[in-house]
């Protein structure tokens, strides 16, 4: 059995999706219980509305606030994502409630900023991780899903602006300082989210123009064993035809193939552009949800 054919088993797949749900939930409770419920942050999100309202009303638990919450927001993604989708979430939503209401220790931050900035550094990680799988740990991640596949708009830019308002309506219930300090919490939560999701997929666009192309071809191709693709074109001021290679690598190869290409051409024009999304054979499947 192949490599590819053992990653494809339908069994290891839902095993490592489940996985990945689960240590982000752990995670992102970890971030809320342990750092962020000990100074009275709200940490954003529908968690966020839920830590509001166990802050205000009481009654119920953070976990069942969450679980609460988020039943409406399952028939937005009944309706607009797949039901593979729904029901990794369901079990991500079930397993964060039970995390939530089981973590009970404390991290002992004693500086408001410090743990502001540890908090949603850990709880951006935790839903990072969870996001790396076919579903999601449930709130708002629903619905920024969902507008991701329609429109492109990234995941961790919608929950910013929705936690955006969620602290303007909290100004008016709650500390302004405590406010503020949640801000920065929420800031930090999607940019590591962010980073979390991009993590692997990190990839280099290089254009390599030089007239020994068909030389740097065949290195790229037989010293690093990787694809690559003429685009002809033609030199603005010497009317010449050129060839211009395009090729996709990692970080990793990124030295080694300008080294191959320089010692082909020291002439050569070397560009880099960093691309988070590369699709295609040898490099990350099309991820539908």
């Amino acid at each position: 059995m192949t490599i590819r054919r053992f990653l494809d088993n339908p069994l290891l797949a839902v095993a490592r999706n489940v996985a990945l749900i689960t240590l982000g939930a752990l995670i992102f409770s970890i971030g809320v219980k342990a750092i962020a419920v000990e100074h009275g942050f709200i940490s954003g999100g529908v968690s966020g509305l839920g830590l509001l309202l166990y802050y205000l009303v009481g009654g119920l638990g953070i976990g069942s606030w969450y679980f609460a919450l988020n039943v409406p927001l399952m028939f937005v993604g009944w309706f607009s994502l797949s039901r593979r989708f729904i029901l990794y979430t369901l079990y991500g939503m079930a397993a964060l409630s039970v995390f939530m209401d089981m973590v009970t220790f404390r991290a002992g931050i004693d500086d408001p900023m410090l743990a502001a900035i540890f908090s949603g550094a850990v709880m951006g990680a935790g839903v990072g991780i969870a996001l790396r799988s076919f579903g999601s740990l449930g709130g708002t991640d629903i619905v920024a899903i969902a507008l991701n596949q329609k429109w492109n708009l990234r995941v961790g830019q919608f929950n910013f602006y929705y936690n955006l308002v969620l602290f303007s309506v909290g100004f008016f219930f709650y500390d302004t300082d405590l406010i503020l300090y949640s801000l920065v919490l929420s800031f930090v939560s999607s940019t590591v989210m962010e980073y979390f999701l991009s993590l692997f997929n990190q990839r280099k666009m290089v254009l390599i123009i030089s007239d020994h192309s068909e030389q740097i071809a065949h290195d790229i191709v037989h010293v690093l064993r990787r694809g690559s693709t003429f685009l002809y074109g033609r030199g603005a001021y010497t009317g010449k035809p050129k060839k211009v290679i395009l090729t996709i690598t990692d970080t990793v190869q990124i030295k080694r193939l300008e080294e191959l290409v320089f010692a082909r051409d020291k002439n050569a024009f070397f560009v880099v552009e960093n691309t988070f999304n590369v699709l295609g054979e040898g490099f990350s499947r099309r991820k539908v949800y």
